[in-house]
């Protein structure tokens, strides 16, 4: 859950909340339903995503090295993990702590292009996937990440 309403509930013992405090409250916990779903829909149909990204990866980029593809594409996975996760709670900085190690990593083994190639190929997974209103919720945190993969923000996909 994100910091501002944790503080919230750390609050409790002090007073009430405030009518904005409380608007804030009910609307993560009338979005929870929904983050739910993505965040299982992710979980449970991973695999499909990422071996469709691979596939797209590998026609786009045959000349890629095969330890190059693996990498960026487990980079990748931790990536919409750590999205989904952040999604889910509402959370931010699980995506700024992210950023911070994995942006100074993912530049050493200089892949760039594959893995702004990779992003852009799982956004329109995930376009396929999730409805537009879904992707709002999951769509700013991708591009925090993704920014860090490829040192320049991407467009969201399609949809």
């Amino acid at each position: 859950m994100s910091p501002h309403l944790a503080t919230l509930f750390d609050e409790a013992e002090h007073r009430y909340l405030k009518p904005e405090e409380l608007k804030q409250m009910s609307q993560y916990v009338g979005s929870l339903p929904e983050r739910i779903v993505i965040y299982r829909t992710l979980r449970n149909r991973e695999l499909e995503v990422m071996q469709a990204v691979t596939h797209q990866l590998q026609l786009a980029l045959p000349q890629a090295g095969q330890v190059e593809l693996e990498r960026s594409l487990r980079q990748a996975l931790l990536m919409l993990r750590h999205c989904a996760m952040a999604m889910l709670l509402n959370d931010e900085t699980i995506i700024q702590e992210y950023v911070s190690w994995v942006g100074p990593t993912a530049r050493i083994f200089n892949t760039l292009s594959l893995d702004i190639l990779l992003c852009r190929l799982l956004n329109q997974q995930l376009a396929q996937l999730f409805s537009s209103q879904q992707l709002a919720y999951l769509t700013p945190l991708l591009q925090l990440a993704q920014q860090a993969f490829s040192a320049a923000p991407l467009p969201p996909a399609n949809h």
